[in-house]
């Protein structure tokens, strides 16, 4: 009984310290991928913090309206910047993050919003000013070419 029952505890044993070894193993990798912050507040990975940087560029503060809120210092820009990079280091992708931020505040959040059916008349208005403005004074133009000049004598009483 000392040879069967001794060689089933040892395995158990052994298999338990394989099974913890590889859960560390495991557990260290997950840890070792996951994006960290340093004491700067910079995404320790360099391509990571290059897509924060451009993605918070191209949002906009909300309260400040003209600053972005990588420029911003309101508690809203600092809380959008949280989520930028939150969503960053759990890998989501450049569109989703915009799309998220689109869906949640509105085209407005976006400095360059992308062309689409409801921004159409946004990025065609100056062209449609430009035309409207040129075919006035093309008008105007034409009208006073076509109106006689006062180039004779006043005739007077």
């Amino acid at each position: 009984m000392n040879g069967p029952s001794r060689c089933l505890s040892v395995n158990r044993g052994v298999l338990a310290i394989v099974l913890a070894a590889i859960a560390a193993a495991g557990l260290c990798s997950t840890v070792a991928a996951a994006p960290t912050v340093d004491a700067h507040g910079q995404l320790t990975d360099p391509a990571l913090q290059t897509r924060f940087e451009r993605i918070t560029g191209e949002l906009r503060c909300l309260v400040c309206q003209n600053e972005s809120i990588a420029d911003s210092n309101a508690d809203l820009a600092v809380d959008l910047r949280e989520q930028v990079r939150e969503m960053l280091a759990a890998g989501k992708s450049d569109d989703a993050i915009f799309t998220f931020m689109t869906d949640r505040y509105g085209e407005f959040v976006r400095f360059r919003p992308p062309l689409e059916p409801k921004t159409l008349l946004i990025w065609g208005a100056p062209f449609l000013m430009l035309l409207l403005g040129g075919f006035i004074v093309f008008r105007v133009v034409r009208q006073r070419s076509r109106m006689p000049l006062d180039d004779g004598p006043a005739i007077g009483p």
